[in-house]
């Protein structure tokens, strides 16, 4: 890997880790009204799937961004971004709903590079590829 693609791909993986941590903190400031839109989904146990979402956005969001076992912290968040698309983006009549359905499976995309090729450039992980299928 040259130093264009260490940085690239460096660069890549932080910024497809910052809407986890941001909106992981955003939750942890606001735990009450994150539990109240939980809840406005009519999910099942909102206290558990706001602990879920900040270990999700925060534990694997940074484990992602510093590139720490980050092809399995790609593939939970992956999980996550799948499943919060179907429960909270799913009414396909409001166009904005769409384009955040749409976004999030984008983003997907985005991590299933980093769980197919590693995390690339300056990793904690040095480049280390977790064999997922052997």
């Amino acid at each position: 890997m040259n130093v264009r693609q260490r940085w690239v791909s460096f660069m890549g993986r932080v910024l497809l880790s910052l809407i986890f941590v941001i909106s992981g903190i955003t939750k942890l400031l606001d735990p009450a009204g994150t539990i109240a839109y939980i809840e406005s989904a009519h999910l099942p146990l909102p206290q558990i799937a706001y602990a879920v979402a900040l270990f999700v956005e925060l534990g694997l969001g940074i484990a992602l961004l510093v590139g720490f076992r980050s092809q399995l912290a790609a593939a939970g968040i992956a999980i996550f971004t799948f499943v919060t698309a179907l429960t909270f983006h799913s009414n396909m009549a409001d166009p904005v709903q769409v384009i955040m359905f749409l976004k999030n499976i984008t983003i997907i995309g985005g991590l299933l590079v980093v769980i197919a090729f590693g995390p690339g450039g300056y990793s904690v992980d040095k480049g280390k590829r977790l064999v997922l299928n052997q």
